[in-house]
């Protein structure tokens, strides 16, 4: 949909802002107001998580886990999209409610919300400038509530106006984002750059998963959790 609503402000000469914000320690302590029984069982349910990795030849000794997502947990990605959803939400609240809170038109009648995020992927899309502005200054009031910190040097900013790449710049934790002019940012699978073409991505996309899967296939590299 990001892509698309690229494809479009090109074709149709319009303006569109796109932020990809990094987040550091995403899935740390966002604050809660949950009874104290239940935060003393999950406390003695995630306590208990160990992993360990194997290969052909040997196996590591089981380690605790103690930060990130456990694989194939199904509490922890809803404590999660939980958590995503209180900051989400409360940066929407910044938004201009006259342009039905930021965004733009795919097509007429067809409106994208000004966040989108998958697990801690998080891309500002608007086609007012001061729209976007105000969302990355809700962002810096809400990191310090929830305990969530951006990456500056690792998001990215692509901004076009009638069409066109454009120079503005925008800025997190009173650093300056890189521009996709300046440094290609890939999200979810997708490079975007200055082109805002997908030609270069078609020609390399079958070899590059090729190397991965043979790359995959010859470490051996096995994950095993228990609790």
């Amino acid at each position: 949909m990001i892509w698309e609503a690229i494809l479009r402000a090109k074709s149709e000469k319009l303006n569109l802002d796109v932020i990809w914000l990094d987040l550091a320690n995403a899935y740390g302590s966002v604050p809660y107001h949950v009874p104290e029984d239940k935060q003393v069982m999950l406390d003695d349910y995630f306590s208990g998580f160990q992993m360990r990795f194997s290969t052909y030849s040997y196996s590591t000794d089981w380690i605790s886990l103690e930060i990130e997502i456990a694989i194939g947990c199904a509490i922890s990605l809803i404590l999660f999209v939980m958590a995503m959803e209180v900051i989400l939400k409360a940066a929407e609240d910044s938004t201009d409610p006259a342009n039905q809170g930021g965004g733009c038109y795919m097509l007429p009648g067809c409106y994208m919300p000004p966040l989108k995020a998958f697990i801690d992927d998080t891309t500002i899309i608007c086609s007012k400038e001061d729209e976007t502005r105000r969302m990355l200054e809700r962002f810096e009031i809400l990191k310090a509530w929830c305990r969530v910190k951006f990456k500056p040097n690792k998001s990215h900013s692509l901004s076009v106006r009638k069409g066109k790449i454009d120079a503005t710049t925008f800025t997190v934790a009173n650093q300056q984002l890189p521009k996709v002019s300046q440094e290609p940012v890939k999200s979810l699978g997708r490079l975007y750059d200055s082109s805002m073409k997908d030609t270069k991505r078609r020609l390399g996309r079958v070899e590059l998963a090729t190397e991965d899967l043979l790359a995959i296939n010859r470490c051996g590299l096995q994950a095993k959790l228990k609790v």
